[in-house]
């Protein structure tokens, strides 16, 4: 496992990069013509879990000091942060699983939620609430679902009882994302959920049968075309809706502007299309995907708009921003690493303004018999 250290100053970290949730891999289909999208942090084992009275959420919990710098994630502006503690490894995993820093996702998740598109909810809500079966609650599954933030956000935005199934290869995080889990829907109904681990599972309709949303954070960007039409392939075979939010949009904006903003930028952006990912197209590929088979579809605007509130997020975000490009070109570091001491001391002077624009997806599939 690779070490690192905070970084000082201005220094590019030495293994940057965009994270948030493990990367996905692509599977090997069974049939040429189905592909299939494996994802590590999906099922060997579903635990159920029901917070109880006094479980400490993430924000309350001792975190060990072991950090990983080699390992990127599903966070399109989600960047590692070097030096910061990690979960344990997992003894009885078949390999040693990325560790993630919950203090990096807790401190994004306020930007997260204020960036989410409101504006996708109403669509949504009319879909669940006329899908057949239901009174018997809904079914969530939550695709890397890091510390939980997603669950957080949206299910005391939606009605009814509901049943969410908590997706992360790492039981560290999915410990966290279990024990802040919200308790009730935005009428007090029940919401419980489930945790799923494990390092490869298949994403097909059987998969979903019987699920009534799929959700994500910052995934479609760091996937590739082939794994895009996949997830919409088992979405519309298990004829459930689609919440995909902050996939990355290719844009930043910076105030007041600097003439090395526009190559940190196609920097990093060529750096989320490195091995075949989409990248900043993510949104318009996942949009065609499942348009083709059927699906309604819509997208909107999540931007994080960060000002001198947001200091502490948006000096972290530098790190990662700046070292994802100089890692794309290594022939940026040197005027890289200048930006950053200048970025860095406009942000703590209260004196620099960052707009990091997203997309969110909703994607309302055709209802199936087994939809629920």
């Amino acid at each position: 496992m690779r070490k690192a250290t905070t970084p000082a100053g201005g220094m590019i970290p030495a293994r940057p990069g965009p994270r948030n949730a493990p990367e996905p891999t692509t599977g090997t289909a069974p049939d040429a013509d189905r592909p299939t999208l494996r994802l590590k942090g999906d099922d060997e084992t579903p635990r159920e879990h029901q917070p109880q009275d006094g479980e400490t959420p993430p924000a309350a919990s001792p975190l060990p000091a072991e950090p990983d710098a080699a390992a990127h994630s599903w966070g399109s502006a989600a960047p590692h942060t070097p030096g910061a503690p990690q979960g344990p490894a997992d003894p009885h995993a078949p390999d040693d699983p990325p560790r993630y820093a919950p203090e990096w996702l807790r401190l994004r998740e306020g930007a997260d939620a204020a960036a989410r598109a409101r504006d996708l909810l109403d669509p949504l809500r009319v879909r669940l609430a006329g899908r057949p079966g239901r009174a018997g609650g809904l079914v969530v599954h939550d695709l890397g679902c890091g510390t939980g933030s997603m669950g957080r956000w949206l299910a005391p935005l939606l009605d009814g009882p509901q049943h969410w199934v908590l997706h992360d290869r790492d039981p560290y995080l999915l410990h966290f994302a279990a024990a802040g889990a919200p308790r009730s829907a935005a009428d007090g109904s029940r919401v419980t959920v489930e945790t799923r681990r494990g390092e490869i599972a298949r994403l097909t309709p059987d998969a979903l049968a019987g699920t009534s949303l799929v959700t994500a954070s910052a995934l479609l960007d760091v996937l590739t075309a082939r794994e895009v039409g996949a997830l919409a392939a088992a979405c519309a075979g298990a004829g459930c809706a689609a919440l995909l939010t902050l996939s990355v949009a290719g844009r930043v904006d910076l105030t007041p502007g600097h003439p090395l903003d526009a190559g940190i930028a196609d920097a990093f952006n060529d750096h989320q299309r490195r091995s075949g990912l989409l990248g900043p197209e993510a949104v318009t590929v996942a949009a065609n995907a499942f348009a083709a088979r059927g699906a309604t579809v819509r997208t909107c605007p999540s931007p994080w708009r960060l000002g001198p509130d947001d200091a502490a997020l948006t000096a972290q975000w530098l790190h990662g921003w700046v070292g994802a490009a100089v890692e794309q070109r290594p022939g940026l570091r040197e005027s890289a690493e200048r930006y950053l001491e200048e970025r860095l001391a406009a942000c703590a002077a209260g004196r620099l303004r960052v707009v990091v624009h997203h997309s969110d997806l909703l994607a309302l599939c055709r209802p199936t018999g087994g939809a629920s």
